[in-house]
Parts: structure tokens; C-alpha cells; sequence
């Protein structure tokens, strides 16, 4: 079953919340993460959904089935979840 981009970012969201809670304790939230300099919510958007027209999301739903992707679509998957990390750790979803 493969998800939709905004299925896999509610999924992500979700659990970047429960992480959350878990890590900060009694301490509360620690806050956004700071993108590396030149980035910005926006580029990293935008490369998420190139790499959603090249046809990640089919990559995701190989992958989750137990198939070997070929180095250049394990590097796309692999691309795409790093982006989607700084994208909720800046909280560019909020």
C-alpha cells in the first residue's frame, strides 16, 4: 500500500510529536531545529516534491515490501527521508 504524500508527512508528524514528548520530558518541547544555512522551508518543499515526481513514493512501498532498490533509488529514498527529517525538525509542517 503506498501513501500519499500528505499521508506520509500526518504519519510523520504524528510520530515527530510522540518522539517529542518522549525527549523532552518534564522539560517540555525542545523546539525547531535551525535549517543549515541556504535552506529554507520552502527549497526543502520543493525538493521533496521533485523527488515525488521522480516516483519515491513507489521506492517507499518497494522497500517497505522487502525488495532491494537499485543504489540510485535507495539514494532517492534515503534523500527523501533525510529532507523530510529537517523539514519536521524545523517544523515547516506548523
Amino acid at each position: 500500500m503506498a501513501l500519499t504524500v500528505s499521508a506520509r508527512l500526518g504519519l510523520a508528524v504524528v510520530l515527530a510529536a510522540l518522539a517529542g514528548c518522549a525527549e523532552g520530558g518534564p522539560g517540555g518541547d525542545p523546539g525547531a531545529v535551525p535549517l543549515a544555512g541556504g535552506q529554507s522551508c520552502g527549497s526543502i518543499r520543493q525538493e521533496l516534491d521533485k523527488l515525488d515526481r521522480k516516483g519515491t513514493q513507489g521506492k517507499f512501498a518497494q522497500q517497505a515490501s522487502g525488495k532491494r532498490l537499485s543504489p540510485d533509488a535507495q539514494a532517492d529514498v534515503d534523500r527523501y527521508n533525510g529532507l523530510l527529517n529537517q523539514y519536521l525538525g524545523a517544523r515547516c509542517h506548523v
